[in-house]
């Protein structure tokens, strides 16, 4: 199973119409749900650079995907009433590319670049003066002949948005004024996000506890709980025909495999190649990769953030382990009734 096939995978796919609608994107910052500290710094850079008339600082917004960078991005632009544009690394393949985006940008408006740790190195050498002192330098023929010819760019707010870091260079991280690590959210919070989703669909819990279900299970994800919160309104409109219950929505994530800590299939698959194969660990991820059918990069980018965060998972300098949470959670076998359900058992695989 491929990250884009799973129900609880962080990243964006084609199907997240419900996330992507502007009645459900919150567009001030106090409609905005968590992310207390960033929304008190964005408050206090937000008024001042009203104040003074000036785009407000360029920002860099980093952590695990799902967790609200391009919101953010248009909210910024909402509270200093101008424009966003919105594109990505990978898309600016060439320096043409930006500028033309750059070129058409009015005072003040935003341009959010997603995975910005993915930019090519000539795009980025335009970057630095552009966000420096809002200008772009080109040069023109060559050899003797080569002249620069400068651009002045109206000024704007860059908002970089990466998964990695590290991957920045420094130069580029050194040029953000303000930068900040999005933490996943609590199941409150993402209780409210639902009670706002589900105001906005028009859609009715009949339990309280039907709402903290979903929660609970979304993985501190925004764009998991919404996506979840589809498929269990689908369920309850076909099989309930009503408001959304505990059993609707408990039988509406046990048909998509989706468990009481938020596990899926391939989580369960994971753990359990890691504890019956591989006698807990420690194991090499590329063995377990291996093992499973899988590609490396996928387990590394969206299976295992999840087991570390909730302590099942631990990375070694000898590998990655599972944790004594494992055995707490499921009895005295790490490979037991709890996983279970995710397939065909590692010797089949």
């Amino acid at each position: 199973m491929s990250s884009p096939d799973r129900l609880v995978s962080p990243l964006a796919d084609s199907g997240d119409v419900a996330e992507t609608s502007p009645a459900l994107r919150p567009t001030r910052l106090d409609e905005f749900v968590g992310q207390a500290q960033l929304k008190a710094r964005l408050s206090i850079a937000i008024e001042a650079a009203k104040g003074r008339t000036e785009p407000m600082e360029h920002l860099l917004l980093h952590g695990p995907p799902g967790l609200g960078k391009t919101t953010i991005a248009h909210i910024v632009a909402e509270e200093m009433g101008t424009r966003a544009y919105v594109t990505s690394g990978p898309a600016l393949t060439k320096g043409a590319d930006l500028v033309g985006t750059l070129t058409r940008m009015q005072p003040g408006d935003v341009l959010l670049i997603d995975e910005i740790h993915r930019l090519p190195a000539a795009v980025e050498e335009y970057i630095y003066p552009a966000m420096e002192d809002f200008k772009i330098d080109f040069t023109l023929d060559g050899g003797m002949h080569a002249r620069v010819v400068t651009y002045r760019l109206k000024p704007f707010t860059l908002i970089g948005a990466t998964t990695r870091a590290g991957l920045l260079t420094a130069a580029l991280r050194s040029r953000f004024g303000i930068a900040h690590r999005l933490e996943f959210y609590s199941t409150e919070e993402l209780g409210q996000i639902l009670t706002r989703a589900a105001k906005q669909l028009d859609l009715q819990f009949a339990e309280d506890e039907a709402r903290q279900l979903i929660a609970a299970r979304s993985r501190g994800t925004p764009r998991i709980c919404l996506r979840l919160l589809r498929r269990v309104r689908d369920f309850a409109e076909v099989r309930g025909g009503g408001p959304i219950t505990v059993e609707a929505a408990s039988e509406a994530l046990a048909l998509e495999g989706v468990d009481a800590q938020g596990l899926d299939p391939l989580d369960r698959a994971y753990i359990r190649v890691l504890a019956d194969v591989y006698d807990n660990g420690p194991a090499g991820l590329e063995a377990i990769a291996a093992t499973l059918g899988e590609d490396a990069g996928t387990l590394e980018d969206v299976v295992e953030p999840f087991l570390l965060q909730i302590g099942l998972l631990a990375r070694t300098r000898q590998g990655r382990r599972l944790t004594s949470a494992i055995t707490e959670m499921d009895g005295t076998n790490p490979a037991g009734p709890l996983f279970e359900e995710s397939g065909p058992s590692t010797s089949d695989s």
